[in-house]
């Protein structure tokens, strides 16, 4: 298969710093909201291939560019962060991902540079175990003398989700570890799943419910562990396969072999098709066996996991970035089919992008029948890059040709190829509108202010008076991480919107006294009736107070997602304050700028896009309408509100030796501090490692209190 090109087709090694800051920040943007999809929605949306292909962009911009590599850099994240519905779990140790390879060659070269590192010789024996890599939920158990007393989802690998009552109920998961020998504290990792043949039988119940249908296992398997009502989850026949451990008091082997087997005499499930291998040509071979017969498994795998089977030097080797160095994932190639392009819909997004999507002759693709496919954007069917790519060749699409359908991770799938010596001899180039489909309004592509290049995305110019946007803005308002309003779903805010019950925000507070008013009630209307409406007026009373990080993610500020809008909970603590700094920071000389711009995790194109909205004067009123029907509650308090940092803001700049970047900061938040990626006359402390520079000086001009490390342990350990 063709490789996946990068996110730019520019060389990283060709780009300017300033082209560089700006695709960094956008890719940043694009992976953050691919992270949610994935670990909080469960619902991907893009391949694994695609996404790695984003990922390796990101990591090669920060190899050639140290400077964008920051505490708050997605290289040094895992994950995604734990959904405020449940209790949340700390890890002790971190859930970490792994490292991904797609070909032979990249397994070889995983080998050599382990090799390299323990400054080994090519013919010095080094063992690997080769174990399938499961498609399911990652889920971490914690033992205590032998007795399961919690159970927590990865969630950003630091923190996850409390999901021990459901965790109860899965048949593969032991309540107490069986046999003698068993530590004292043994946090144990695996994989939760659904068999294909339950998952269709899942769907089946679902279908005859009148419920929706799951799109794939994973998926099916996600949604069932992390539900609210525990009986929900043991009504579906989850397994679990055990592969890792966290904390672990005394280690029961010296090897990763050995704690398999270790794992499989206290109780758990562990994959048969482990193989311990001695060569790089052994773990090959075991992966193309495991490829060959993928289908016959009866459930779903995605790639081989090789480790050091040496824990000595698993220790030795550790990890770098967000991954350990003994370890890789090697992956499976996505699925093809072969269709026809009968024709292309432009669908209008909340913010304005008009989306183009391949309607295809139903082919079937991986076992599934796929009839829609994306397009990415204008320069993607024009056969000039897109969206990290490019198709196959560089030609452009048209309606009428046969093309080459990509289905991988089962998400939306995508045109990969066109088969040009099937093209009809009539085709012509497509032209992507220069008007919105919903409003008529001119669709523009906006020019980057830092690189002087247009954007990828044409984008309607109609703001609010576009019924596409408002009501993608609604669908986002009242969304899971948002309002989660029950009942008020996307067919829900189509209907209103049509009939006018429903075109702002506010209009869902308003509702209920409306309709008191209305001689047309709800409950009155075809389909409801008096519970129903009760039911929905109920779940938006019980929406009247919100948490301001929900709040503000809600707004469907652009670039700001639900990181950042915990992040600026964290900071301003309550709405009023955003709100004032962000309309001060429309001067950009101002003090208020410089505080946005200093958040850590916040950088110039977030804050920008915080200042453009609430620049807009309908913004602004439809907020104070808004917050007329609604109350925002104030972020929670530092949970040591009594540390000697709690409520002040430190930036830690130079090379930390006692702790990484990703320590301090937990440290600091965990201490109520504020974490900060500059310095500016908002800062009260900098902790200053090896190699200090621009921020350390800007230190000293502000007068602000500068330590090293020992210095800042010394000080919170008063606490």
């Amino acid at each position: 298969m063709t490789p996946h090109r990068t996110a730019s087709q520019k060389p990283a090694d060709h780009l300017t710093p300033d082209e560089a800051y700006a695709e960094h920040q956008r890719l940043g943007a694009e992976i953050k909201e691919h992270d949610r999809r994935y670990y909080e929605e469960d619902a991907p949306t893009v391949s694994d291939a695609e996404y790695d292909a984003l990922r390796k962009r990101y990591e090669a911009l920060e190899d050639l560019f140290p400077e964008l590599k920051t505490p708050e850099s997605l290289t040094q994240k895992v994950g995604a962060k734990v959904s405020e519905k449940f209790g949340k779990i700390r890890h002790r140790v971190p859930m970490l991902s792994l490292a991904n390879g797609f070909s032979d060659e990249e397994v070889e070269d995983f080998v050599e540079r382990v090799r390299r590192f323990l400054n080994w010789t090519s013919d010095a024996p080094l063992a690997f175990t080769a174990e399938p890599k499961i498609d399911g939920l990652s889920l971490s158990l914690r033992y205590e003398n032998g007795r399961l007393v919690s159970a927590a989802t990865r969630g950003d690998g630091a923190e996850g989700e409390d999901v021990t009552n459901n965790a109860l109920t899965v048949d593969d998961i032991p309540h107490r570890l069986h046999g003698s020998h068993i530590p004292e504290i043994f946090e144990v990792r695996g994989e939760v799943y659904l068999s294909h043949k339950d998952f269709a039988a899942i769907n089946e119940r679902q279908e005859a419910a009148g419920k929706p249908v799951f799109a794939n296992p994973r998926n099916a398997a996600a949604g069932s562990l992390r539900q609210l009502d525990a009986k929900i989850t043991a009504s579906r026949p989850l397994c679990f396969f055990a592969y890792a451990w966290g904390e672990v008091s005394a280690m029961p082997a010296e090897t990763q072999h050995g704690m398999m087997e270790a794992l499989r005499r206290f109780g758990f499930k562990v994959n048969p098709l482990t193989r311990l291998c001695t060569s790089v040509a052994q773990m090959l071979e075991h992966y193309h066996a495991i490829e060959a017969d993928r289908a016959n498994l009866g459930y779903d795998i995605d790639g081989v996991v090789y480790k050091v089977d040496d824990l000595t030097l698993q220790q030795r080797l550790g990890f770098v970035s967000r991954s350990p160095r003994w370890a890789l994932a090697h992956k499976f190639p996505a699925q093809e089919a072969m269709t026809v392009l009968e024709g292309i819909e432009i669908n209008v997004g909340r913010t304005g992008s008009l989306n183009p999507i391949a309607r295809l002759k139903p082919v079937t693709v991986g076992g599934v029948v796929v009839s829609n496919a994306t397009l990415h954007n204008e320069d993607y069917i024009k056969g000039i890059g897109g969206n990290g790519e490019k198709i196959r060749g560089g030609v452009d699409i048209r309606i009428g040709d046969t093309v080459v359908v990509l289905r991988a991770g089962d998400v939306i799938p995508k045109v990969l190829d066109v088969v040009l010596d099937k093209r009809p001899a009539d085709a012509k180039p497509y032209e992507f509108p220069t008007t919105c489909p919903a409003c008529g309004s001119h669709a523009v592509r906006e020019v980057n202010p830092r690189t002087g290049k247009e954007d990828a995305v044409r984008r309607c110019t109609g703001g609010l008076i576009c019924p596409a946007q408002a009501r993608e803005r609604l669908k986002h308002f009242v969304s899971r991480n948002a309002f989660d309003i029950e009942g008020m779903g996307e067919q829900r805010i189509d209907e209103f919107y049509e009939e006018g019950l429903v075109r702002r925000p506010q209009d869902i507070f308003t509702l209920q006294a409306r309709n008191a008013r209305n001689l047309k009630r709800l409950e009155n209307r075809e389909g409801w009736g008096e519970t129903s409406a009760r039911n929905l007026f109920a779940a938006i009373e019980a929406r009247r107070s919100i948490a301001l990080n929900r709040f503000i993610f809600a707004l469907g500020i652009p670039h700001v997602g639900e990181t950042s809008a915990r992040l600026l909970s964290r900071h301003f603590g309550t709405f009023e304050h955003l709100r004032e700094t962000a309309k001060a920071a429309a001067d950009e000389t101002s003090e208020a700028h410089a505080e946005l711009t200093s958040i850590g995790g916040i950088g110039p194109v977030v804050a920008e896009a915080i200042v453009e909205f609430f620049k807009e004067a309908h913004n602004e009123e439809m907020l104070d309408a808004l917050l007329a029907e609604v109350s925002v509650e104030p972020a929670e308090a530092p949970a040591v509100a009594d540390s000697p940092v709690a409520g002040k803001t430190v930036v830690f700049t130079g090379a930390l030796e006692q702790m990484t970047r990703e320590e301090a900061k937990a440290m600091a938040e965990r201490l109520g501090a504020k974490v900060a990626g500059s310095v500016s006359k908002k800062t009260d402390i900098v902790v200053a490692g090896p190699g200090a520079g621009s921020k350390l000086a800007k230190a000293a001009e502000l007068g602000v209190q500068v330590m090293d490390e020992d210095g800042w342990f010394a000080l919170v350990e008063r606490g």
